[in-house]
């Protein structure tokens, strides 16, 4: 609840529709204790006072009635009505859609054809029509008002619960005997609840002005009770020779949905964690840059990628997480170098930034370079990066289903990759898009071409992806973790085609993985990465077989060992450190089994020899050893 307030706070323009809505709140509660005339006494002689008249500080209507006193009883009775329109309609409403949504099937097919029935009718005509059948009413007004409102909330929420009706934990709550009532209770309602009160808090606001609205045409409260609506429409035959009688609730009407409005959009951004951080704001085209300092020279200008001094953060209200701090290494032509690391540690953030692929906001590129064939990247216009995203540089993401698009076809998608960079006739593309299937080793490629991603299995899947990927003939292929969701057999076959693919074409690949053996067999190099930085970098046998920096060595000692005997798995204590709070000293010596105090006082900087490079106090090779004293 504190998390919540404080996030609400600082959304400027929420507080400002609180304090609106706060005042409001406030003077109608206090208006039975203010002392002001009876709402409803008539005095003709003192028709149409204007502002600030002696005991009428609002004026008068046209029945000499005080302004001041029929505006806030009158406001008093709006609320009530619209919030209590809110609750009948989402309580209801969220009752069918849970219900509709859970059971599935035919209950929720005879549900929502029912729903449906209501929506295909203008939601004013349907209220107008409740209230002529139950007769005008401020209650019948509020009956009519929630009851078009229900289809909102009953589809709303029946489509979040058919998310969630056949999620894991809700198996498992069947599995376990729980009765569906108590299902929907205890597992179903307390998920779709912040979605009930983000649509009330959106919604209250057109209630109160639909119970107005009403109550303007007469059907609302009957004189002499007043609400805003009714005072609206007993004003209108002088809103030319009496404006102010009409300005009045028409401004509190302005207020309060205003007001409810602001408030409802903060509660909305507070209680969905992903809107506060930008996480569903629309992202820039290309990552935002903003160097702290110049552009760090490049130290391997042969490399096919270079990247020096890269860091990539990602700022979320005050806090500032550092997830790639000064990440250096090059790729030469053919070579494949494998990225290594704990979940967090900065790896797919890493690659993302080579192409300005991390959303902003909030991420942002605040310093190094990152050169791909001499041409600098970091900071360089989106057209020169969009010429090269598929053409020079490649990505193949960990899951295929989720890249490409499930209603296009693979063929259609393979030569609209090309198509992105160079102009091809339908039956080039066509041709071209066949060889690429081919050449990922696709059997019946001129038949596999016309088919949807669902129709083909997760390693074809991946193929096509690879496929898309060499389109463009790019020297660079970044590979985030595609053999992660895949059984040994695939992996293996598609590690040995990005095998093939860098000895016969000498495509550079970065290849990012969880898996050392997967490293063993594919890549050339490995770097290690811990906490945004790259602890260790070499030739794969060596890091493998002598590692330098104690987080490799245990997170190699982590990987179990087939044919090998029994032994202990040593899993690293301990977590890894918070980015946003980083220790002073190495990230890992927390963890670390040969910490000392020079480890805790200062981060230690990278050492190289002999092809190995790596950034530690205390190594484990005596050689680097000494370089690091």
């Amino acid at each position: 609840m504190k998390s919540f307030l404080v996030s609400l706070s600082r959304n400027q323009l929420a507080s400002f529709g609180g304090v609106l809505i706060l005042l409001v709140v406030t003077l109608a509660l206090l208006t039975p204790f203010l002392g002001l005339p009876s709402p409803d006494v008539t005095n003709t002689a003192n028709r149409f006072l204007p502002f600030g008249s002696e005991a009428h500080i609002l004026g008068t209507d046209h029945l000499g009635r005080d302004l001041l006193s029929r505006l806030l009883w009158g406001t008093r009775l709006s609320l009530a009505v619209g919030a209590g329109a809110a609750i009948g309609a989402a309580v209801i409403g969220s009752a069918i859609g849970i219900v509709a949504g859970y059971f599935g099937g035919r209950t929720d097919n005879l549900i929502m054809r029912g729903v449906d029935m209501l929506m295909a009718f203008p939601y004013i005509l349907l209220a107008l029509a409740i209230v002529a059948a139950l007769g005008p009413g401020l209650i019948n007004a509020l009956i009519a008002v929630a009851a078009v409102n229900i289809p909102f909330f009953a589809r709303n929420i029946r489509g979040v619960t058919v998310g969630l009706a056949h999620r894991e934990f809700i198996e498992a709550a069947r599995l376990s005997g729980m009765s569906h009532t108590r299902i929907i209770l205890t597992e179903i309602l307390p998920n779709v609840a912040p979605v009930i009160i983000v649509a009330m808090s959106t919604t209250v606001g057109w209630m109160i002005l639909e119970t107005a609205g009403l109550s303007f045409l007469g059907l609302g409260s009957q004189p002499p009770q007043a609400d805003l609506g009714s005072m609206l429409g007993e004003a209108r035959a002088a809103l030319i020779t009496h404006p102010h009688v009409s300005i009045v609730p028409g401004v509190m009407i302005f207020v309060i949905v205003m007001g409810v409005n602001l408030l409802g959009d903060g509660v909305r951004d507070a209680l969905d964690p992903r809107l506060a951080s930008g996480a569903l704001t629309r992202p820039r085209p290309a990552t935002l840059v903003r160097r702290d300092k110049p552009a760090p020279e490049t130290t391997d200008d042969s490399a096919a990628l270079a990247v020096t001094q890269l860091e990539t953060r990602f700022e979320i209200g005050p806090r500032v997480y550092e997830a790639v701090n000064g990440v250096s290494f090059s790729i030469r032509e053919g070579e494949a170098l494998g990225l290594v690391g704990e979940s967090g540690s900065g790896k797919s953030v890493t690659a993302l930034s080579i192409m300005g692929l991390v959303a902003s906001p909030p991420g942002v590129i605040t310093g190094g370079s990152v050169k791909v064939d001499g041409t600098e990247l970091i900071g360089a216009p989106y057209e020169v990066l969009r010429s090269l995203r598929g053409r020079k540089v490649a990505y193949i993401f960990q899951d295929p289903l989720s890249t490409l698009h499930p209603l296009h076809r693979v063929g259609d998608q393979l030569i609209e990759a090309i198509r992105s960079h160079r102009s091809i006739s339908n039956a080039e593309g066509r041709k071209r898009a066949i060889e690429l299937l081919e050449a990922v080793r696709i059997p019946n490629a001129k038949s596999r071409i016309d088919v949807f991603p669902h129709e083909m299995s997760g390693g074809m899947r991946q193929r096509v992806a690879i496929a898309m990927a060499l389109a463009n003939e790019p020297e660079v292929i970044i590979a985030d973790e595609p053999t992660t969701a895949l059984d040994v057999t695939v992996q293996a076959q598609i590690l040995a085609l990005l095998d093939d693919l860098r000895r016969e074409r000498g495509v550079s690949i970065l290849f990012i993985t969880h898996d050392f053996g997967v490293v063993s067999q594919l890549c050339g190099r490995v770097a290690v990465m811990y906490a945004g930085n790259i602890v260790e970098e070499g030739p794969t046998d060596e890091v493998l077989n002598q590692p330098a920096h104690p987080y490799t060595r245990r997170l190699i000692a982590c990987v179990p060992e087939l044919g090998g005997g029994q032994r202990e798995m040593q899993a690293i204590p301990g977590l890894p450190p918070i980015v946003s709070d980083l220790p002073k000293g190495c990230a890992f010596s927390a963890r670390c089994d040969r910490a000392n105090e020079a480890c805790l006082a200062g981060r230690p900087q990278p050492v190289a020899k002999d092809g190995r490079a790596v950034r530690c106090f205390r190594p484990e090779i005596s050689s680097l050893a000494q370089e690091a004293m």
